[in-house]
């Protein structure tokens, strides 16, 4: 609960929405609610404690260069996405889970000296989730079960495109 409301306290409207069809495409391809559950309150908890870190200026200069790599690479995550979804027959799983993969690689680095290993466990489970290609072949399916939770995840990614905050 303390969880659900920090996350309400933090996060805009549109990552929320996002947030919430990412939950429910989990739950669809698991199978598992628990899991599905568990997924979002990882993705959620790194994303305050980076978001907090952040905002109260606990990184250093080489950790601000990352967080200028990571921004960068989540935005070209992002069109990327879109892109897949918005071009029939452009989908390509691999280039989506190394993408994904990629910003893994840069979270865990900017967090190094800051969280837990319980945390950098968390965020594992958030990363190889999404970037399983498996999850991404559902996801992207044109007759899959997976399509309308796709449709208003990419409504909400432009959307944040447009407004510059991804």
């Amino acid at each position: 609960m303390a969880t659900k409301t920090m996350a309400n306290m933090l996060i805009d409207d549109t990552s929320s929405e996002i947030f919430d069809e990412l939950y429910k495409v989990t739950k669809e391809h698991t199978r598992n609610k628990k899991e599905a559950h568990k997924i979002m309150k990882d993705l959620i908890k790194v994303a305050i404690k980076i978001g907090i870190l952040y905002r109260n200026n606990q990184f250093n200069q080489e950790e601000l260069e990352i967080v200028d790599k990571f921004r960068k690479k989540l935005n070209q995550t992002a069109m990327t996405i879109v892109s897949f979804y918005e071009v029939e027959y452009t989908f390509d799983r691999n280039v989506l889970s190394e993408l994904l993969n990629e910003c893994k690689d840069l979270v865990h680095e900017l967090v190094e000296r800051h969280l837990t290993p319980r945390s950098h466990g968390r965020i594992n489970h958030v990363f190889d989730h999404f970037a399983d290609v498996e999850f991404l072949t559902a996801l992207y399916s044109l007759d899959g079960d997976c399509r309308p939770y796709l449709k208003k995840i990419c409504g909400g990614i432009n959307k944040l495109l447009d407004e510059k905050i991804l």
